[in-house]
């Protein structure tokens, strides 16, 4: 890298596309309309079976790490490409201690590529593999990391303390996507999370056009995995309070996991046919759909019992984006996202009565929604223009790169 190149970034992935992880898909179309050359790297290939139509806005060409079937003898021979690519391969071997084989081959394999490639600084999402993988690479290459930290890196109970401070104190910088997130990290590994930062994860506003919710039928959308920390048997259980209330309303839940035979049995235990229906995945083009004619979306996230917790989910930027008013829990970024009574309404946690009471007051009143809707877009715009957010990103990047040269030109 020098100084006066443009800036090549490559982007680390568990694996890409994933159909849940629309932000990053975002993320990286809106680096390359600003024209950042962005390159992507996959831990392991898809294994999803939807995926989203901006796929194909995304430029950048995929390249999938070794990952399946490997042996002894495939570490050996990518450490001893690494070896003759980057100097000083051996001695900086030490970095790896404590990582797992497939990580160290992964990241010998990105470092030639880095430097093979001319890419001058290295991001991964998630601060799990993508992040073990990328600090490594980032030392051999000799180019600077940052990774994003989600709400999985930073509150499941499989996060290792230790080696999540090596990466913190190690990166030029840390994202997280809300201010939430952002204290914990500080509270809980003090200096070594002084380089954390906070940007909202973006939306390109121009997909997300505002619609009044006034005249709207009377329908709850949910959209997201069936998973426990989605909080859908608390959405089922206040479906079943409006029923006995004699509420009319249809509510439909999109999305696909393991606890779909659960919830589908909740529904029928609950007499529920015909007022709550599970739809499972849909293209993206029709999730979108779904919650902009909808009169209310229901995040109604939990703390799950192993720790995982939903940061600040996606589904209701795009719903305040679209003008669906929501109701969500007090868990994690929420509160800071729908500002209590301002641009959404917020209940506790596995509270269903709460949760119905507030799905009912936006299902009777047109002029509610209109209210709550309206300041929601607003926030958008102020908060959360990925032009806006990804510039930052970018800045971060650019001054992590110029400090390098710095450090390099010293040297």
């Amino acid at each position: 890298m020098w100084r006066d190149a443009p800036l090549r970034v490559g982007y680390v992935t568990k694996r890409y596309p994933r159909y849940s992880e629309t932000f990053v898909v975002a993320e990286i179309a809106a680096h390359e309309a600003a024209g950042l050359e962005v390159e992507i790297f996959s831990l392991f290939p898809p294994n999803d079976t939807h995926f989203q139509d901006a796929i194909a806005r995304v430029r950048a060409p995929v390249c999938y790490l070794p990952s399946q079937g490997l042996k002894a003898v495939d570490l050996w021979a990518a450490l001893e490409d690494a070896s003759a690519t980057l100097p000083g391969m051996w001695s900086a071997l030490e970095a790896a201690r404590g990582e797992e084989a497939l990580t160290v081959c992964q990241a010998a394999v990105l470092a030639c590529e880095v430097r093979r490639r001319g890419i001058g600084h290295l991001h991964a999402h998630f601060a799990s593999a993508p992040a073990a993988v990328t600090r490594l690479a980032s030392r051999w290459a000799k180019v600077p990391y940052t990774f994003t930290a989600h709400a999985k890196d930073i509150f499941h109970e499989s996060v290792r303390p230790e080696d999540l401070r090596r990466k913190l104190g190690e990166a030029a910088a840390v994202i997280t996507v809300s201010d939430y997130n952002q204290d914990y990290l500080t509270q809980a590994y003090g200096a070594a999370a002084a380089r954390v930062q906070r940007i909202y994860n973006g939306l390109d506003l121009e997909q997300f056009c505002y619609e009044s919710p006034a005249e709207r039928s009377p329908r709850i959308a949910a959209v997201g995995r069936l998973v426990e920390k989605k909080g859908f048997a608390d959405l089922v259980e206040a479906c079943a309070i409006l029923r006995a209330r004699g509420l009319a309303f249809r509510c439909e839940i999109v999305g696909t996991g393991p606890l779909e035979p659960a919830l589908q049995a909740l529904v029928q235990s609950r007499r529920l046919e015909g007022f709550v229906q599970l739809v499972g995945p849909r293209p993206r083009w029709e999730v979108i759909e779904h919650v902009r004619s909808a009169a209310v979306l229901a995040a109604p996230c939990v703390v799950g019992p192993d720790g995982d917790r939903d940061g600040l989910p996606t589904v209701l930027l795009e719903a305040m984006a679209l003008g669906t008013p929501c109701v969500g829990t007090a868990v994690t970024g929420i509160p800071e996202l729908l500002n209590p009574g301002e641009a959404g309404l917020v209940v506790p946690e596995h509270d269903p009565a709460a949760l119905a009471a507030a799905l009912e007051r936006f299902l009777t009143d047109p002029a509610l929604r209109e209210r709550v809707a309206s300041q929601a877009r607003r926030r958008m715009e102020t908060d959360f223009d990925i032009r806006r957010t990804a510039a930052r990103l970018r800045a971060i990047f650019h001054e992590a790169g110029a400090a390098a040269v710095e450090l390099a030109e010293a040297g």
